[in-house]
C-alpha cells in the first residue's frame, strides 16, 4: 500500500523538473531574441546616422560649391555604353569596260549614267573598298531605342540611318522615326553585309539605285497582331527625297507607303513569310542623261507620280529547325512600277534641240529575281540566282520625243537578264569569304562575264538578322 503513494510522488517531482527545465529553456529563447532586437535596432540606427550625415554633407558641398555639382558623375556617365558595330567589306571586281554602264529600258537611278564612265558604284573594276559601315544603337530609357549607321567610302561620309524607335507603346505597335530603310519588300530592310550575294539584284538597282535600297526621312508605323500566325501591318510617310522621287523644299508629305507580312512554321524543320507592298512618291525634275534628237548632251526631266507594287516570298528550311550545320533559303521578288507626269529636255551646248518644252510620259516597267542558297557544312554555302527585267511600255508626247529622241537606252524595249552563282566560306557568324561569277545581259547587245572576289568582317556587337 506504501509503493502506491511513493510512485505518485516519484512522478510528481520529476513532472516539476521537466517543467522548470521547459521555462528555463524559453527564458533563454527569449533572452536571445531580445539581444537580437537591440542588435538589428542599434545597426539600423546606425546606418540612419550615416545616410542623414551624407546627405548633410552633399547639400553643404551643392550649396558651396555650385559648378563642381553641375558636373556630371563619372560612374553615371560611364553608365551609357551603346553597341558598337564596324562591318568591313572589299572586293576585287573582274568585267567588261562599259562607257555608259547601267541597265537599258531604265532611267538610271542615279540620274547621271556618264559619270566616271558610268552609273556610280557598278562600275568600278579591280580591288575596292566597298561601304565600310559603323553602328551605333542603344536604349534612350525604357521607352526609346536609337540606332545610327554611317557609311564610310573613298573619303565621303553618309548618315545611312538614324532613327528612334519606341519601346513601351505595347499592343504590337511600334513607332520609328528619323531616316531608316523602308519595310517595303523583303530584301530592303537588309543591309549589303546581310546579302547572300556580292551585289543587289537588277530589280533593286532598277528601283533604287546603286545602294540597292530605299532609304525615307519619315516615320514609320507598324503593328504585329497577336495571332498564332505571323500578321504584320506597316505604313510610312516622309520626304521621298530618294530616287525614283526627288528632294523637294516643301511641307508635307513626298512619299507614302503600306506593307503587310504574313509568315508560319510548317512543322519543326521549315518556315516561311509573304508579304505584299506599296509604295508611292513624286517627282519634280528629275535628271536623266540623255543625247537629244542631234545628238547632243542634254538633260531630261520629269515630274510626276512614281507608284510601285511588290511582292515578296521566302521559305527556309533546317533539319529539326537548327540551322548551324545545314540549311536552305529560297527567296523570290516582283515588281510592278507606273510613272505617270510629263517630261523634257534642256541643254546649255550649242546645237541642241532640246529646248524645254514639256509634254506627257506614262511608263509600266516589270521585273522578278529568284534565288536559292544551300549551307551544305557549318562553313561552306553554295547559290544560285536569276534575275529578269521588262522595260515594258513608254509612251512620250510627240512634242517632247521630237527633242529626246528615241536612241536613248533608257526608252528602249528591252529585257535584262543576269544570272549568278556564288560560294562562300565563313569562319564564323563575323567574318566570311565569297566567290561569285554572273553572265550578265543588263545592257543591249553586251554579254559581260563577271567575276567577284568579296570579304565580309564584322567587328563588335551585331545583331541577329531579319527573317
Amino acid at each position: 500500500m506504501l509503493k502506491k503513494p511513493i510512485a505518485m510522488a516519484v512522478l510528481a517531482v520529476l513532472s516539476c523538473a521537466v517543467q522548470a527545465a521547459d521555462d528555463a529553456d524559453l527564458a533563454v529563447i527569449r533572452s536571445q531574441i531580445e539581444e537580437l532586437k537591440k542588435s538589428y535596432e542599434q545597426r539600423i540606427a546606425s546606418l540612419e546616422e550615416k545616410l542623414a550625415r551624407t546627405q548633410a554633407g552633399s547639400a553643404v558641398n551643392r550649396s558651396d560649391k555650385p559648378a563642381v555639382a553641375d558636373q556630371p558623375v563619372p560612374g553615371k556617365a560611364s553608365g551609357f555604353n551603346p553597341e558598337v558595330s564596324l562591318i568591313l567589306q572589299g572586293r576585287y571586281k573582274s568585267m567588261k569596260d562599259v562607257a555608259e554602264r547601267g541597265i537599258t529600258g531604265f532611267v538610271p537611278a542615279g540620274g547621271h549614267a556618264h559619270e566616271d564612265g558610268g552609273i556610280k558604284g557598278i562600275s568600278k573594276r579591280g580591288f575596292s573598298v566597298d561601304h565600310t559601315e559603323l553602328m551605333l544603337s542603344a536604349n534612350v530609357d525604357p521607352y526609346w531605342r536609337g540606332q545610327a549607321i554611317l557609311a564610310m567610302a573613298d573619303g565621303e561620309v553618309e548618315v545611312e540611318e538614324a532613327w528612334v524607335q519606341s519601346l513601351a507603346i505595347g499592343h504590337g505597335v511600334g513607332l520609328k522615326a528619323g531616316r531608316y530603310l523602308s519595310g517595303i519588300g523583303y530584301l530592303n530592310e537588309q543591309h549589303p553585309h546581310a546579302w547572300d550575294f556580292a551585289d543587289a539584284p537588277l530589280m533593286y538597282s532598277a528601283l533604287f539605285g546603286e545602294h540597292g535600297s530605299y532609304a525615307q526621312d519619315g516615320v514609320q508605323l507598324k503593328w504585329l497582331a497577336p495571332t498564332s500566325m505571323m500578321l504584320e501591318f506597316g505604313a510610312e510617310v516622309g520626304r521621298g527625297a530618294n530616287f525614283p522621287g526627288t528632294d523637294r523644299n516643301g511641307n508635307g508629305i513626298g512619299a507614302s507607303a503600306i506593307f503587310a507580312h504574313i509568315g508560319d512554321d510548317v512543322g519543326v524543320a521549315h518556315s516561311w513569310r509573304a508579304g505584299l507592298s506599296y509604295q508611292r512618291t513624286r517627282a519634280r525634275g528629275r535628271e536623266a542623261e540623255v543625247h537629244d534628237a542631234n545628238d547632243v548632251h542634254g538633260e531630261a526631266l520629269f515630274s510626276g507620280e512614281s507608284k510601285t507594287w511588290l511582292a515578296d516570298f521566302v521559305w527556309k528550311w533546317a533539319p529539326d529547325g537548327n540551322p548551324k550545320y545545314r540549311n536552305f533559303k529560297f527567296q523570290g521578288e516582283y515588281f510592278n512600277r507606273r510613272e505617270s507626269g510629263d517630261i523634257g529636255c534642256e541643254s546649255d551646248e550649242a546645237g541642241a534641240a532640246c529646248s524645254g518644252v514639256r509634254d506627257l510620259y506614262r511608263s509600266r516597267q516589270s521585273g522578278w529575281y529568284a534565288q536559292a542558297v544551300y549551307q551544305f557544312t557549318p562553313n561552306w554555302r553554295a547559290g544560285v540566282r536569276y534575275d529578269r527585267l521588262n522595260s515594258g511600255s513608254t509612251k512620250i508626247g510627240a512634242n517632247a520625243l521630237a527633242e529626246i529622241g528615241n536612241e536613248n537606252a533608257m526608252f528602249k524595249d528591252f529585257r535584262p537578264s543576269r544570272a549568278s552563282l556564288m560560294v562562300d566560306y565563313g569562319w564564323s557568324e563575323f567574318s566570311r569569304v565569297r566567290l561569285q561569277y554572273a553572265r550578265d545581259r543588263s545592257m543591249a547587245g553586251i554579254t559581260d562575264n563577271q567575276v567577284t572576289v568579296q570579304y565580309i568582317m564584322s567587328l563588335g556587337a551585331h545583331g541577329a538578322h531579319k527573317f
